[in-house]
């Protein structure tokens, strides 16, 4: 039996056991579950356990604890390969005891994938290795395969993760960390927009420079998209956090893999948070408050920071009494929610601003609607088949005019023909016009009432 020995340990975390136990029940003491979900895939940081200890704790809090075998995908430091690389050690050593290494499992993706053992790869690497005192933690009985991202392996880590995905006895861990030793507010921006795009599975215009464990990372993002899941945030922040060094950080997030929409997510886990939301900025104008202080919302889920595109709708004796909201995701979730809130009370022109008199009347719902996709038709025909009544949201541009109608607006007009007439004239259109440049969009959305 070969056994890799410990190298990060006494350099990223500590080399005594004691001490190791006990920064985990700091850590368990310092954790806030703010979800009550299992997942078998999470994203994670690897720099040392002072730094991001705390939020790979938090990350791992959420994985399922019952699976067998877990996969843990880094990136190399030290030593460059051109393949996927593991290790023919049989076990990892740690200040915890060794962990078991799934040989069956390395031998099937070798012959399959064409990966390579390459022990020299391991010889000095932290980032799978930081991992480990976390897996035995949380799953003791569990065995790994740790494999080594190589260059440009984006494909080839994918197709492991649609393998394996599929039997419950696999999970997953993703090591990596975010932007590099840059002023703390621009790495603050920078990963702001690296949590989007993996959010959103919206991988255009990434870099690989935004995290170094950018091609597990994006091939998670992208198994997430091909199952329409998502990834759900656990929370980020980044090293001057806890060295107070502001020049230069190192930015550190933490996500699980939902198997679902992250729509579907919040309106399961959090309906009535949005709509007491909706109620405390409402109340705070009522009361005299000018500004809103993001702040006085606190405590909130941390997916609340991920981009979202709300409409809110108020109602008063199943009237409309106002409905603003973003067709199109740019802010995040709460900021959306709070601002529209604030517009559907006070701003929608149709209206006056709302009364105290009338606050106590209103009946309050949310919609949180998903990317707008467009729709490819050849004439007016092809678009009404295209349609799905009480299901899809609808955007309709031709030129500067541009109109939007919930899918619950389908309750009051069911016909298709209706439906996109009346939208037309919302836009500023007559009923009957169409054109070479007339587009259309469809989305869904999540309806949360009260």
């Amino acid at each position: 039996m070969t056994v890799k020995e410990a190298f990060a340990a006494g350099k990223f975390y500590t080399s005594d056991k004691e001490e190791l136990l006990n920064t985990f029940k700091s850590y368990e003491s310092n954790h806030k579950r703010d979800y009550n979900v299992k997942s078998r895939c999470i994203i994670v940081p690897h720099a040392g356990y002072q730094y991001s200890g705390q939020l790979a704790f938090d990350g791992f809090s959420y994985l399922d604890n019952t699976v067998k075998n877990v996969f843990v995908f880094a990136p190399t430091h030290r030593k460059s390969v051109n393949n996927l690389a593991l290790s023919s050690c049989d076990e990892f050593e740690t200040p915890l005891g060794n962990i078991k290494v799934n040989k069956s499992i390395q031998e099937e993706i070798i012959k399959e994938f064409g990966c390579e053992y390459c022990n020299e790869a391991f010889a000095e690497e932290h980032a799978i290795e930081v991992q480990i005192p976390f897996i035995q933690h949380f799953l003791p009985e569990v065995n790994i395969v740790g494999i080594l991202i190589g260059n440009d392996d984006i494909d080839k880590t994918l197709k492991i993760i649609s393998k394996y995905y599929p039997d419950k006895n696999n999970a997953f861990v993703v090591s990596t960390d975010l932007s590099h030793y840059l002023k703390e507010e621009d790495a603050i921006k920078i990963d702001t927009v690296t949590a989007g795009m993996i959010e959103n599975s919206n991988l255009q215009g990434f870099r690989f420079e935004q995290a170094c464990g950018a091609i597990p990372m994006v091939a998670t993002s992208e198994f997430a998209r091909r199952n329409d899941y998502s990834l759900i945030r656990v929370g980020m922040t980044n090293s001057g956090q806890t060295s107070g060094d502001h020049s230069k950080v190192v930015g550190y997030g933490s996500w699980f893999l939902y198997e679902g929409t992250r729509n579907d997510f919040v309106e399961k886990n959090f309906s009535p948070k949005l709509i007491s939301i909706v109620r405390k900025t409402i109340e705070s104008k009522l009361n005299g408050k000018s500004e809103i202080n993001i702040t006085s919302y606190m405590p909130y889920p941390p997916v609340f920071d991920s981009t979202g595109a709300v409409f809110v709708t108020l109602e008063i004796d199943e009237r409309l009494r106002g409905c603003i909201g973003s067709p199109i995701a740019h802010t995040s979730l709460l900021i959306d929610l709070i601002k529209n809130s604030y517009n559907a009370a006070f701003s929608d022109p149709r209206f006056r601003p709302l009364t105290k008199e009338e606050y106590d009347k209103i009946s309050i719902s949310v919609s949180i609607l998903s990317n707008p996709a467009k729709m490819n038709f050849k004439d007016e025909e092809d678009l009404l088949n295209q349609m799905r009544p009480n299901i899809d949201g609808i955007i309709i541009r031709d030129g500067e005019k541009q109109a939007l109608y919930l899918p619950s607006v389908w309750k009051q007009l069911p016909d298709k023909k209706d439906f996109l007439n009346t939208l037309k004239q919302k836009a500023g259109m007559e009923p009957d016009h169409f054109s070479d440049t007339f587009e259309a969009y469809r989305f869904v959305a999540n309806y949360i009432e009260e």
